[in-house]
């Protein structure tokens, strides 16, 4: 009889997990990073707060390694990567920083594409912060993300964790809470994704102001 009712639960147990479908952090983890790789371009409207400083504009993306940002907040300033020279344009201080980049290096352009997410996974550990049902973005909030924290495998990573909510039904990134090893927080809100519209390679070729003092190979400069 104890038997019968160990089996009975047994069954029970099973039959629980297989109705819940449960999946694990890396795997549901792997299938946005598969999505990501898949599209084609997008657009999405960006805020970025770092240590109570704030900027916010428009990312655009175009695979496999195409990337640019327009700045409203500061105003006029760009970033723009062309999948070999890295520009950056600083209308306060009239200065374009120009940066040489190998195609090692390329492929982590961009944590929200394919490659970089790839590349996450494989130097931070991906696990859930609460569970894998959706929940409120925030307290109050009526969209619903799955929240992932990725723990760095390494002491040679930039960021300690890296949180990342993801909205439950476009599969897209929502939110990245970045925090360094010295305690830096870098916090990404994005907004209003548009998916596959056909951006031009000539979205990415940025001309800056004439007047700017250019600053080549400005990563490796003393």
């Amino acid at each position: 009889m104890k038997r019968l009712i160990l089996s009975i639960c047994a069954l029970f147990f099973v039959s629980v997990l297989s109705a819940q479908s449960i999946t694990t952090a890396s795997a549901y983890f792997k299938t946005i990073s598969e999505y990501y790789a898949s599209l084609q371009d997008y657009e999405v409207d960006f805020e970025i707060t770092v240590e109570k400083k704030e900027s916010a504009g428009v990312l655009s993306y175009k695979a496999p390694d195409l990337l640019r940002l327009d700045y409203s907040n500061p105003k006029d300033q760009v970033i723009c990567f062309n999948g070999d020279l890295l520009t950056v344009y600083l209308p306060e201080a009239s200065a374009v920083l120009m940066q040489q980049t190998s195609k090692e290096n390329s492929a982590a352009a961009n944590l929200a594409t394919g490659q970089g997410l790839a590349l996450m996974s494989r130097y931070y550990t991906v696990s859930y912060e609460t569970g894998q049902a959706a929940e409120p973005l925030d307290e109050g909030s009526d969209e619903l993300v799955v929240k992932f924290i990725l723990t760095k495998k390494t002491a040679s990573e930039a960021f300690r964790y890296i949180k990342l909510c993801v909205n439950e039904s476009t599969k897209l990134i929502r939110r990245v809470e970045a925090v360094t090893s010295k305690g830096e927080t870098f916090l990404f809100n994005f907004y209003d994704y548009r998916i596959n519209t056909g951006i031009s390679e000539q979205r990415f070729v940025y001309d800056a102001p004439s007047s700017a003092n250019n600053y080549n190979n400005f990563l490796y400069s003393e």
